[in-house]
């Protein structure tokens, strides 16, 4: 199976062109279709966005997961990021700002979490047959992002299945940010290397993660080297190891 995850900085691009072309407030369709041709190319099963505009005059109201789920055929659960009773799910523009997955396998439980802390809240949980995935855009903070990964850890504690966790992780203080979770939680790291994702105009941070269960294996793990947003993408192939053991098990 192969996961991409994007931060696609709601289409609005990256570099000199991003500063000097509106920033945040550009429309971003000329952008938005480069992004789902690339996308379109590695041909993924599951993509996680981070950074997702659901529908303001930057897309001519249309949700972009909504319309990259469109071009790969496939169907979409969005969420804005924020608290279900933050005053930011007012604002215009802001409002319309959260977090995508994007999926042709079946999934059998969709659920929307929230942190007790930071300004970025959501969680988004898709349980499939024989895995659990959750996609997070943690916190800017140093103090929040710790609370929220300890929330995280309880949250998928009670799953019987085996998870990945992936999504910004934003761990500014360097990657050691998330010893700890990873030794509390088992959870391994699909960047052996710690290639950096972040700025993808000259990447110096890893600041984008896979990390998933020991009985999950990957097979391939790639940064394509591209400059649509200012994160260069994650792409994975994987494989849960643990219910092909059981089916081996079964037919002896």
């Amino acid at each position: 199976m192969r996961f991409l995850l994007y931060n696609i900085r709601y289409c609005t691009g990256t570099g000199w062109k991003f500063h000097l072309r509106g920033g945040y407030l550009k429309r971003t369709r000329a952008n938005a279709k480069r992004i789902i041709d690339f996308i379109k190319t590695k041909k993924p099963d599951i993509v996680g966005l981070v950074e997702v505009d659901s529908g303001t005059y930057r897309t001519g109201k249309k949700n972009q997961a909504e319309k990259i789920a469109v071009a790969l055929e496939h169907s979409h659960v969005y969420e804005s990021k924020y608290g279900q009773n933050s005053w930011l799910r007012k604002m215009p523009l802001v409002k319309s700002q959260g977090n995508a997955f994007i999926t042709g396998e079946q999934t059998h439980i969709k659920r929307f979490h929230y942190f007790s802390s930071g300004v970025k809240k959501l969680v988004i949980e898709l349980e499939f047959e024989n895995f659990a995935i959750f996609l997070v855009h943690l916190s800017l903070g140093h103090r929040n992002r710790h609370k929220q990964l300890y929330e995280l850890h309880e949250l998928f504690s009670k799953t019987e299945k085996p998870i990945i966790v992936t999504g910004d992780f934003n761990p500014l203080w360097g990657d050691d940010e998330l010893d700890l979770f990873k030794a509390a939680t088992g959870l391994i790291n699909a960047n052996l290397q710690g290639l950096p994702t972040y700025p993808s105009t000259r990447p110096r941070r890893q600041l984008d993660f896979f990390l998933h269960s020991p009985t999950i294996q990957v097979n391939h793990f790639e940064i394509p080297q591209i400059q649509l947003s200012d994160h260069m993408p994650i792409v994975v192939d994987f494989e849960v190891v643990k219910s092909l053991k059981k089916s081996l098990d079964t037919n002896n």
